[in-house]
């Protein structure tokens, strides 16, 4: 379906629905927030399924589309896919499936690149991520003449979507993945996972200066102001400007209304929602 043909309808005062596995998508929104204040935005977090790092490809793009639908039924005008590991895996689909533009994100391997001094570069991100074609891609085509060091950040997600930013056990973790970047002569950390923004003080503890840290958010709030712009759908800056975020959750949504609070200076309620989809039709599909 023409996503310009179909969200004539939709009116530039509709809502831009942003979407994660989880919480992660909160540092988008912070950024969306800031580049365009006049946005009533809808956040969902699917976080009974999270984390979305170690699923399966035709999972993680079943539940993409499913959320997907929902915010569009919602109301949704645009749709920013917020989460590294469904980008990577399903944006080409739910692209051609759902009726709205959409803006995914990915690694910041170009800025990366382009900014290191010694030409070596660390990549922080999700299993499901690194060995996606999509990534893979970006990695031939921007690390000629730089070497790219990509780590799997097994259990940040999960220590985030707990609310736990700074706790001695997550240090140790991160210590792991980041001292041999630094022994490896690294200079540039791509955080490729939007949960790890969150992540910041804990990294600047361990790495201070050394490392200097690549996070997409702001580059993902231009380009959905760009993408607006060109279906004629930005609000008015004097809009939705006081309007809070509404924020969902297929989870009880404790941690997203505890992390929206904290980081974010949001206080708000979060609505748990139930938003079925083929895959977890199953008896168990809520396992791990």
């Amino acid at each position: 379906m023409n996503a310009s043909a179909s969200v004539s309808n939709a009116g530039s005062h509709a809502p831009v629905g942003i979407f994660d596995s989880g919480l992660g998508g909160l540092s988008v929104l912070r950024a969306v927030r800031a580049q365009l204040p006049g946005e009533a935005i809808l956040y969902a977090a699917d976080s009974l399924y999270a984390p979305y790092g170690e699923r399966d490809e035709d999972f993680i793009a079943d539940r993409t589309l499913a959320i997907g639908e929902w915010l569009v039924k919602q109301g949704a005008k645009a749709l920013v896919v917020a989460c590294n590991t469904a980008t990577a895996q399903s944006i080409a689909l739910v692209r051609e499936k759902l009726p709205i533009p959409l803006v995914g994100v990915e690694p910041g391997v170009k800025p990366a690149a382009l900014q290191s001094k010694t030409r070596v570069a660390g990549v922080l991100a999700t299993q499901v991520t690194l060995r996606s074609a999509r990534f893979q891609a970006l990695l031939e085509r921007y690390a000629s003449d730089c070497r790219f060091l990509c780590q799997p950040g097994h259990g940040l997600v999960q220590a985030v979507e707990r609310c736990d930013v700074g706790s001695d056990e997550l240090r140790a973790l991160l210590r792991g993945y980041l001292q041999p970047m630094l022994d490896a002569g690294a200079d540039t950390l791509v955080l490729g996972c939007t949960h790890y923004p969150f992540l910041d003080a804990a990294i600047r503890d361990i790495v201070g200066d050394r490392l200097m840290l690549i996070d997409t958010s702001v580059a993902i709030a231009r380009q959905l102001e760009r993408v607006l712009e060109q279906h004629g759908l930005r609000a008015p800056p004097q809009g939705a400007g006081s309007v809070p975020p509404r924020f969902y959750s297929t989870g009880d949504g404790t941690h997203q209304q505890q992390l929206a609070a904290t980081l974010l200076h949001i206080d708000t309620t979060v609505e748990q929602v139930s938003i079925p989809s083929p895959r977890t039709a199953a008896p168990d599909s809520q396992a791990a």
